[in-house]
């Protein structure tokens, strides 16, 4: 690269003004146009965010801004329609999760990925968190030895926000299944390196809540998403968006023939493992801090403050660090078009079989629609 890297934030008023330490801090990259169709909050998304150029209209800013690379953080049903415009534009995309609302939309977002020379990205930021990243490296290390089962779960009172971000009440609780679960389940497909979900099923625990106008929720409680995957291992994906409850939003456990993970549920406990050839007692948790010092990649041993202090646990900061080493040396981008449709299909899918009694349902691989 000889010159910065213009960035473009669409959703600049809500949700993409989060990315403004990452891009910051990079040295080749430059925010240089934001869009909302907020046009009264807009002049000050722009100042906060250091951006030279302001539009309302998407199209226009593909069009005029000139910019490299867009971070797309609308509402859910806008990710795949604006990742496409900008992929056939040439223009890099980092998206906010899920990727599509449809199978039919992951379609379309695949092609149009595969005829550009542009990079496409899912920002799916739980999977950079620091116990995340730790147990991924000690995955890799072979310490959980055949890894076969985990469980992911995202519990997140939203009924409020609902009325504050209309989008939430059709898209997140206003269709049944697990409408969002790329939060719970990117993490263990990391962990099951090379292997994907190729079945479905999934059922809700009924209906026990109603927004402020008195309708019921579409979205049933509590869904459970069954994954069975291609190497023979299961999942378990549990989304809540509505019971009334403390926030748990990233729950994770782990199991493999050498070692178990479990992560904290609550303030004040710590993740535990338990990993066969360090443990002196078959019976006892470990605390996974204590493998920090000898296990830690490299991004959260040397993590800057400004990434530690990052949203979604540092997540926000380093998705953008790999999307840009992808763009500007061709780093292997790691949640980049398949691995984002093997985080967003089963939950697609997984509306399917709750809508036919909970059957099994496969789940297309997105590598044989090229």
């Amino acid at each position: 690269m000889t010159s910065e890297l213009k960035i473009g934030i669409v959703g600049a008023v809500g949700r993409g003004q989060s990315f403004r330490v990452a891009f910051d801090a990079n040295p080749v990259t430059h925010i240089h146009a934001v869009c909302d169709v907020n046009e009264e909050q807009l002049p000050e998304a722009q100042e906060l965010l250091g951006a030279e150029q302001a539009y309302t209209d998407y199209e226009q800013m593909l069009e005029k801004s000139g910019v490299d690379a867009v971070v797309v953080g609308t509402p859910m049903p806008f990710h795949a329609p604006m990742a496409i415009e900008a992929l056939d534009r040439g223009v890099h995309v980092m998206s906010e999760v899920t990727a599509a609302t449809s199978v039919e939309e992951c379609r379309d977002l695949v092609a149009a990925a595969q005829r550009s020379d542009a990079v496409y990205m899912m920002a799916e930021n739980y999977t950079y968190q620091r116990p995340n990243v730790l147990v991924s490296e000690l995955v890799r290390c072979g310490l959980f030895g055949d890894v076969y089962y985990a469980e992911g779960e995202y519990l997140h009172e939203l009924k409020e926000l609902n009325e504050i971000t209309t989008w939430r009440r059709k898209w997140q609780t206003g269709i049944d299944g697990v409408t969002y679960g790329t939060h719970s389940l990117g993490p263990i497909l990391q962990w099951m390196p090379d292997d994907r979900v190729v079945r479905v099923c999934c059922e809700g625990s009924g209906h026990h809540y109603t927004d402020p106008r008195g309708d019921v929720y579409e979205n049933q409680d509590s869904c459970v998403m069954l994954c069975k995957m291609a190497k023979g291992g299961l999942v378990k994906i549990r989304v809540d968006m509505l019971s009334e409850r403390p926030h748990s939003m990233s729950n994770y456990s782990l199991q493999g023939t050498t070692g178990s993970y479990e992560s904290a549920r609550s303030k004040g406990e710590r993740p535990k493992i338990w990993l066969e050839s360090l443990s002196q007692d078959k019976n006892t948790w470990s605390d996974l801090a204590d493998l920090e010092n000898e296990y830690m990649p490299k991004i959260w041993r040397t993590a800057s403050e400004e990434a530690r202090k990052a949203g979604h646990g540092g997540g926000d900061y380093f998705e953008v660090m790999d999307f840009v080493n992808t763009i500007v040396d061709g780093t292997p981008c790691p949640i980049g078009i398949h691995e984002a449709m093997d985080m967003t299909l089963p939950g697609l899918v997984s509306q399917e079989s709750v809508a036919d009694d909970g059957n099994w349902k496969d789940v297309p691989d997105s590598r044989e629609w090229v």
